[in-house]
């Protein structure tokens, strides 16, 4: 008999060979062909397997119900707040504020803590996308328009990220980095965006797969941040 499953959790191919490992090792259980993009596992069974049984081979971060179930579909703990699964982004947010500070406190000039902001945001964010650059494509263009479009550009958008970082940093070919980042964090905050709009719960991808942040609110208004930045720098 063949069953499909909902599975939640997943982000990258790394992702769908755990799934479908565990779930090939479940008693009864014949063949397993697991699907990224719709979330779904395909089980031919010799008899039928209890759910419960399913979903206790696999590791927690992973969520299984039968197809139009949604009682398992959140992949995040339910019992923490936005705050609590945020707070690492929060955190990182802090810290990129304080530098920018720090490095013009004694002779304030808006403009370039606000340059030396993005290129730190860039710098950072970069290196957690790097930490697992095999991962984070998968996870990106879960979400993302043009990296759903054109697979490639997963791969290269954390050397695109740490290009722009440098150029702000470096204070090198600003206005084509303020361009840049418009167009790029547009595209990828119309994408968030749309995810928000359907309430999908997926992975977020901006610190990469390092660590596991919802898609929520929070994602839109970083963004939004570095927009307002950029489209700011441009006018003054």
């Amino acid at each position: 008999m063949k069953h499909i499953y909902s599975i939640t959790g997943m982000t990258c191919q790394n992702c769908v060979a755990s799934v479908q490992e565990k779930l090939s090792q479940v008693d009864d259980v014949q063949e397993v062909q697991v699907n990224l993009e719709k979330g779904e596992a395909e089980i031919v069974m010799a008899k039928h397997v209890p759910l419960q049984k399913l979903r206790s081979s696999l590791p927690e971060k992973y969520g299984i119900s039968e197809k139009g179930n949604h009682a398992m579909e959140m992949s995040f703990p339910k019992e923490e707040s936005k705050w609590m699964q945020l707070r690492p982004l929060f955190l990182i947010f802090a810290y990129l504020f304080a530098a920018a500070f720090l490095l013009h406190y004694k002779d304030w000039n808006l403009s370039e803590a606000m340059l030396d902001f993005m290129g730190l945001f860039y710098i950072v964010f970069s290196f957690f996308k790097f930490l697992d650059l095999k991962g984070f494509p998968d996870s990106f263009r879960m979400y993302d328009p043009l990296a759903k479009m054109v697979p490639a550009y997963g791969w290269v958008y954390p050397f695109i990220e740490l290009g722009l970082g440098l150029l702000f940093l470096r204070r090198i070919q600003v206005q084509f980095a303020l361009i840049a980042t418009i167009v790029i964090l547009g595209i990828t905050t119309f994408g968030v965006t749309k995810t928000l709009l359907d309430k999908k719960s997926i992975r977020c991808a901006c610190l990469g797969t390092a660590l596991n942040l919802p898609m929520t609110e929070a994602t839109f208004i970083e963004n939004a941040i570095m927009l307002v930045m950029a489209f700011w720098m441009l006018l003054i």
